[in-house]
């Protein structure tokens, strides 16, 4: 009880809903129509699992959740820290973040993973011996590390924040007004994020390219984006460095009272993004413009795209999250649990669905709903023993 006293309803909601996205958007992955397998090195799959079965609203699907979501985990990521060192100071912060983020990742996520990419070793090499597997794991494959990656990202940007805290602070301080005027002021609001994603964003996918990871064992992380996730988190950080709640998203700032505008403007300008990608690599093939002209417009319109799907999803539930629910509480308490294990459940549930001649939409679905349960059910039962519950 006493942690729920410290915690913001509407935003824990919002975690776990993310959370269940992440399921959803690795459940989809295995039905993509771009999806494609290698099995010389099952690593540089587009995902462990590819099915024959395949559907194209899974790839717009995919997409969205892809354009945004990780931008708005690591905001939320941000956004209770200043409390939390003030309340802890700066080295058990460090420690609490040490045990509670690192340790999972290094030890819970290399386990969970040689569980969950089994299925792709058997699939490349049809062969179901442990050792070899394991070797393949750690040599070939490199120590795939999966989607426990955002973890040791977060503790890395945990660690920067505890490092330069009082710049941070500093920074805050000058901020924290501007901020809270925003909120009388929603287009200037969208303007503001809209350009700080681009420039973050943009510039850096174009000079390494969109879909680049680099890494070092387990510590992949995806090199294009690394500005955006740290500029996302910064940005939750002075969030919370004011009174957020009862400022900027209050349930009478302007910015929430047009959260539907801003559902509308997300969907309508993903529907465009999703449009114009194949008109404009055709007039970038037929010369009729630059492919750095055509790869800024369909860039530019991706950062709106992000900006306007985390501003929809903040005051969506801000304006709509008012009375707890019990079952969704327990989402919530268990939704970092779930993030750590649901690959397992995802890869082989998509593994054991193969040889079954069903719509894609239907293994998706079947995959989605069979890998939330399991690893829900996993989490809470985990978390009876004292330690997981402790820090996770």
């Amino acid at each position: 009880m006493k942690k729920k006293t410290v915690r913001t309803l509407w935003v824990d909601y919002l975690r776990s809903a993310l959370t269940v996205l992440v399921v959803a958007h690795h459940s989809s992955l295995a039905y993509t129509t771009f999806a494609h397998f290698d099995k010389s090195a099952y690593i540089n799959s587009t995902h462990p699992v590819v099915d024959a079965s395949s559907w194209i609203g899974l790839d717009i699907f995919e997409n969205f959740n892809d354009i945004f979501f990780m931008s708005l985990m690591f905001l939320i990521g941000g956004l209770f820290l200043i409390r939390s060192i003030q309340k802890k100071g700066s080295f058990v912060f460090i420690k609490d973040r040490f045990f509670r983020l690192f340790i999972p990742f290094l030890f819970l996520g290399t386990l969970f993973m040689l569980i969950a990419y089994y299925p792709s070793y058997y699939i490349a090499y049809h062969n179901t011996n442990l050792l070899p597997y394991i070797k393949d794991f750690f040599t070939v494959e490199q120590w795939p590390v999966g989607p426990p990656w955002f973890i040791w990202v977060l503790f890395l940007y945990n660690l920067l924040f505890a490092l330069f805290y009082a710049l941070y602070m500093k920074v805050s301080n000058h901020s924290a007004k501007l901020i809270s005027t925003l909120a009388r002021r929603p287009f200037l609001f969208f303007i503001a994020l809209s350009s700080i994603t681009w420039l973050l964003y943009v510039p850096m996918a174009f000079h390494v390219g969109a879909g680049t990871w680099v890494g070092f064992g387990p510590f992949d992380f995806q090199l294009s984006r690394i500005f955006l996730y740290f500029g996302y988190f910064s940005i939750g950080i002075f969030l919370g460095s004011t009174d957020f709640n009862n400022e900027l998203f209050s349930e009478q700032s302007a910015i929430v009272k047009k959260w539907k505008l801003w559902f509308l403007l997300a969907i309508a300008v993903y529907a465009l993004l999703t449009i114009i990608a194949n008109p404009i690599t055709r007039m970038v093939k037929q010369h009729q413009i630059s492919a750095f002209a055509g790869w800024i417009s369909y860039f530019t319109i991706y950062a709106v795209s992000c900006t306007l799907s985390c501003i929809a999803f903040l005051t969506g539930f801000r304006k709509l999250i008012r009375t707890p629910r019990s079952w969704w509480n327990s989402l919530s308490d268990n939704a970092y649990l779930i993030y750590l294990i649901h690959f397992i459940f995802v890869i082989w549930c998509q593994f054991l669905l193969l040889d079954y001649n069903l719509p894609a939409i239907t293994k998706f679905i079947i995959t989605l709903v069979v890998a939330l349960s399991l690893s829900w059910w996993t989490s809470y039962s985990l978390r009876k023993i004292r330690i997981f519950k402790r820090y996770l």
